[in-house]
């Protein structure tokens, strides 16, 4: 008994003292309560922008005159036809395809590409490989991954398991030459 009269008494003036505390924490506290502080000198100010009406023509967000984008177009056409004729040198690009099948039973490759000529548009085209061991049914050669997303979205309703992947593509007369030559 004694010893929770000594614990009791030990917690009422730990209690008390940190309450005593708290008293001079918030008379400090309150000598701050007047502080300012002005920073405006040294902030950065920027001249007002002018109104719609004072502004030039050429300054206005009205509609754009079709002579306005020449030099751009003809600079992007440009750059364009430069990349065109550095990977026709080279021969070959990277992009992506559309991978429906991968497999080893060849039956089921050449269903596939079967049912994807069937459901497919007429331009677009299945081309199946052999890659020892494994059969790859694919579809179209694109640049970017998104030209690929519509054509993969009607895929993949018949075929769930079709994905887009990374494939490096070679100049097609060359091939075309290839397998003519092959016959």
């Amino acid at each position: 008994m004694k010893k929770n009269i000594a614990y009791l008494s030990i917690f009422v003036v730990t209690v008390l003292a940190g309450c005593a505390g708290g008293s001079k924490m918030s008379k400090s506290a309150a000598a701050y309560n007047n502080y300012e502080e002005n920073l405006s000198s040294y902030r950065t100010t920027y001249p007002d922008l002018p109104k719609e009406e004072n502004l030039v023509p050429s300054q206005s967000s009205g509609p754009v005159s079709a002579e306005a984008g020449d030099p751009v177009d003809n600079d992007l056409q440009a750059s364009l036809t430069s990349f065109a004729n550095k990977n026709a040198d080279r021969g070959v690009y990277n992009g992506f395809t559309i991978l429906v099948y991968s497999g080893v039973d060849r039956e089921k490759a050449f269903s596939t590409r079967n049912k994807l000529y069937n459901t497919l548009p007429s331009q677009v085209k299945a081309e199946m490989e052999y890659e020892q061991p494994r059969y790859l049914v694919k579809v179209g050669r694109y640049i970017n991954r998104i030209e690929a997303q519509s054509l993969f979205h009607t895929i993949k309703q018949e075929f769930p398991s079709a994905r887009i992947i990374q494939q490096r593509f070679g100049n097609q007369e060359e091939e075309e030459e290839e397998i003519e030559e092959a016959k």
